[in-house]
């Protein structure tokens, strides 16, 4: 899927392209290719002279493949964004950015919701935007606000989960539940830093590379603070998900405990009854009780009061609870 968008006003506003004409026929200021067709790459290449790079490159992780100026003078750009699904675990999408012919071009797999946010923005914010680069730093800053509210989420589930594992009554099966949703927000929590330290990055290249005015400049300083405060949060929210784990492990062991404490108590409190029970099956021919009409009655309650007491002193002391 191709969408074309041209500046009216300090506004974005898109441009259905159905055909090539449709595409050869506007003045866009970003071209933004979601999963494109080989037909629509075709299209960018022969209109605009721009090659854009396959699933393959995009994806490629090496530093010199991820910032740098093409020997016709494009720039291209490797950044992360955080893409969040109900149906499954959140997950990082990397977009390739090309900067050419004073137009953005911006290719990745999946719709992502920043892309959604500054589109929407940009139309009901007349101008915010004055050329390509400041739809990029747009792109930045709205993924630094995405993140932001990313990790606003994370904190209210570690509270919840903060909420049941110090109830009263804490089972195994709500161990298994905390652990489980402690591990996932953890998750999220790392790809969200990893994300903001890429972005952190693509900014400060630009800011290298002389490519912003003084207003561009200055809000590229901006996103490089929001992003600082963010990493603070995250260390925050580490702290967290690291004492939650500490406790709910801890809950499980005391869990454990009070079950080994159980068989520990049944273990002692049966050691008596098992001593008179081996006296009494020695099979020495002189034992007093041996003829005695009361001994197995004598024996059966002596055994009995013996596993009775050991019981009652625990229960006593407190040491079943």
């Amino acid at each position: 899927m191709i969408n074309v968008f041209v500046l009216q006003n300090g506004r974005l506003n898109q441009v259905p392209i159905d055909s090539r004409e449709d595409l050869e026929q506007v003045a866009p200021v970003w071209v933004d290719l979601t999963d494109p067709t080989d037909d629509e790459r075709a299209w960018v290449k022969t209109i605009y002279g721009v090659i854009l790079p396959g699933e393959d490159e995009v994806k490629d992780i090496e530093a010199s493949a991820r910032y740098y100026e093409a020997e016709n003078g494009d720039l291209h750009l490797r950044t992360d964004f955080l893409l969040e699904e109900d149906d499954g675990p959140s997950r990082v999408v990397t977009v390739a950015f090309i900067l050419a012919r004073k137009m953005l071009f911006s290719v990745h797999t999946d719709d992502l919701p920043v892309f959604r946010l500054v589109r929407m923005r940009a139309r009901s914010r007349p101008g915010s935007i004055a050329d390509y680069m400041d739809v990029l730093l747009d792109l930045y800053a709205t993924d630094a606000e995405y993140s932001a509210d990313a990790l606003e989420g994370i904190y209210q589930k570690l509270e919840e989960v903060s909420g049941r594992v110090l109830q009263e009554e804490f089972t195994d099966k709500d161990a298994a539940d905390a652990l489980s949703a402690i591990a996932h927000e953890e998750d999220l929590n790392g790809r969200i830093r990893r994300n903001m330290m890429d972005t952190r990055r693509a900014v400060s290249f630009l800011m290298r590379g002389r490519l912003l005015n003084s207003e561009q400049f200055e809000e590229a300083r901006q996103i490089l603070r929001d992003i600082e405060s963010l990493d603070g949060h995250t260390s925050f929210l580490f702290d967290k998900i690291n004492f939650l784990m500490d406790a709910t492990v801890g809950f499980i062991n005391i869990n454990q405990n009070k079950i080994i404490k159980i068989f520990s108590v049944a273990s002692v409190a049966f050691l008596p009854p098992t001593l008179i029970a081996s006296v009494y099956g020695m099979n020495f021919d002189f034992m007093p009780e041996l003829k005695w009409t009361l001994g197995y009655p004598w024996a059966w309650g002596l055994m009995i009061t013996s596993a009775i007491a050991p019981f009652l002193y625990f229960r006593h002391r407190g040491w079943l609870k």
